[in-house]
């Protein structure tokens, strides 16, 4: 079975383990978290970076240190994964959603506009499947109204928007590093900010709010949302070829862009003014009752496919009465295909192979490459 995603562990993460095992250093204090913090700030180039145990509680973090209320609105997009939606909610707040762009599958800044109320607090962006957000609306909305802008940049390690790497845009991010992240650490993730006083914060409620004066004097209700040392050491390790995983991963998209020409789909492309990290190498389909059937061929053939995340407002939790026209038509249509930096050029072209010959023996006419 040709794997969605496997990670690419091809570095010094089993020398910088065993330095934190026989230094015994092997829970959340080490000289590992420090340095990962500090070279992922500036590979970014933000300005504060604290680890975090995983992406979701980077988010409730991020929020929580906010200070959402009760009540308030943060604006999020229903094509998104289930975390940044529940985020809202564990912080106390209310997520309001809005619909896709066709072409980018981002949130619309148009629809967002239209969302906007007077509880509104913070607009969530989700760099989804590694595309980045069109930031420049987004951020004028923000000054308008005067909210927080929020960063999901969850799957978008090595995006950038104008030059600029995401996360960078808001006043406050995330990122993940799950083990089918672009950089993993098997389970991490970590928040980034602009404002020194809103990272202090964010620190100080990840480590239970105790003081940095006083030993096991704990002033405010917080949380044990750690990164352990080991996990630093893998991402410090994942860090250093994080370039290399990058072109990879965008050479393995320009290969299904290629070999899937004439096809009966669209790929989800890079934009002008942005750089695509293709976490995932993601395919619309033309038609949406085509896509399951798809895939179990593809099953059957030894490749593992995912489809694209239910729009938020259509799941239990969250279930409305709501029209997203867009997100709804790109979430049935749309899957990811295998998109890990060890894949092959000659597993990229069978992948693209069994796509046209499941369409020949449809029957389906192939457009001109």
């Amino acid at each position: 079975m040709i794997p969605v995603y496997q990670p690419y562990l091809t570095g010094r993460e089993k020398e910088y383990v065993n330095q934190c095992l026989d230094s015994t250093w092997i829970s959340s204090k080490g000289e590992f978290i420090s340095r990962f913090e500090s070279e992922f700030a500036r590979f970014i180039g933000a300005n504060h970076a604290t680890t975090v145990c995983n992406g979701t509680v980077a988010l409730h973090l991020a929020l929580t240190a906010l200070g959402l209320q009760p009540g308030d609105e943060v604006i999020v997009p229903t094509l998104t994964y289930v975390a940044s939606a529940n985020a809202v909610v564990q912080a106390g707040a209310v997520p309001v959603f809005a619909d896709s762009v066709p072409h980018t599958w981002q949130i619309d800044p148009e629809d967002v506009r239209r969302r906007i109320t007077s509880r509104t607090r913070a607009i969530m962006v989700v760099h989804l499947y590694g595309l980045p957000c069109d930031m420049d609306p987004l951020q004028m909305l923000c000054r308008e109204y005067g909210l927080y802008l929020v960063e999901d940049c969850a799957e978008a390690f090595g995006t950038y928007y104008k030059g600029r790497h995401v996360g960078t845009f808001g006043d406050v991010a995330t990122f993940s590093f799950f083990g089918n992240k672009t950089i993993t650490t098997g389970e991490g993730g970590m928040v980034v900010s602009r404002s020194a006083e809103l990272h202090a914060k964010a620190y100080h409620l990840k480590t239970q709010g105790v003081s940095p004066t006083r030993e096991y004097w704990h002033d405010v209700v917080a949380y044990n949302y750690r990164m352990t040392n080991i996990c630093a050491a893998i991402g410090l390790a994942q860090l250093e070829q994080a370039g290399e995983i990058i072109e990879k991963k965008r050479q393995v998209a320009a290969w299904y862009k290629q070999g899937l020409k004439g096809m009966p789909l669209t790929t989800h492309d890079e934009i002008e003014g942005t750089r695509h990290s293709y976490w995932m190498c993601s395919i619309a389909l033309e038609h949406a009752g085509d896509r399951e059937p798809l895939r179990g061929y593809l099953k059957q053939c030894g490749v593992e496919t995912r489809p694209v995340f239910h729009p938020a407002h259509t799941l239990p939790p969250y279930a409305a009465e709501l029209s997203f026209p867009v997100a709804e038509s790109i979430s049935a249509r749309a899957l990811n295909l295998p998109s890990y930096p060890g894949l092959t050029r000659a597993e990229a072209n069978d992948i693209c192979g069994l796509i046209r010959q499941f369409y020949q023996d449809k029957g389906e006419p192939l457009r001109a490459a």
